[in-house]
């Protein structure tokens, strides 16, 4: 799909101030790794808790923050909650931005040598 085609990609586009509260949201290492974690798969708290090595209940706290933002998702099995990505875009999001954090540090960022696997294109 070609969200640039249906959202207006604009100075004077209505969505500025909501992206300026997508990245105000996303300013924080914890939800980065979060998303990054939640990339290809689902998982609980407490297994993402391991995966970014922070204390579940903080780490409940920052997925209820990325819910409320429509970031994340949740499934339920029994009384296990699963969160995963609700869409490509906060996925492909962080991406580009550790791809620009590379830029900052290298002329020849690791993601140009094919040192990583480039993210589906969404675009």
């Amino acid at each position: 799909m070609h969200a640039d085609k249906q959202c207006s990609l604009t100075p004077d586009s209505s969505y500025v101030e909501l992206a300026v509260e997508v990245f105000a949201m996303l300013a924080d290492a914890t939800r980065i790794r979060i998303i990054l974690a939640l990339r290809d798969q689902e998982f609980s708290v407490n297994h993402l808790a391991d995966i970014v090595d922070k204390p579940a209940p903080a780490v409940s706290q920052h997925l209820a923050k990325l819910r409320l933002a429509r970031i994340v998702v949740t499934r339920q099995e029994g009384t296990r909650v699963f969160y995963r990505l609700a869409n490509e875009h906060a996925r492909q999001l962080v991406a580009d931005a550790i791809y620009q954090a590379e830029h900052s540090l290298s002329t020849d960022p690791a993601h140009h040598r094919g040192a990583h696997p480039a993210p589906e294109q969404t675009r």
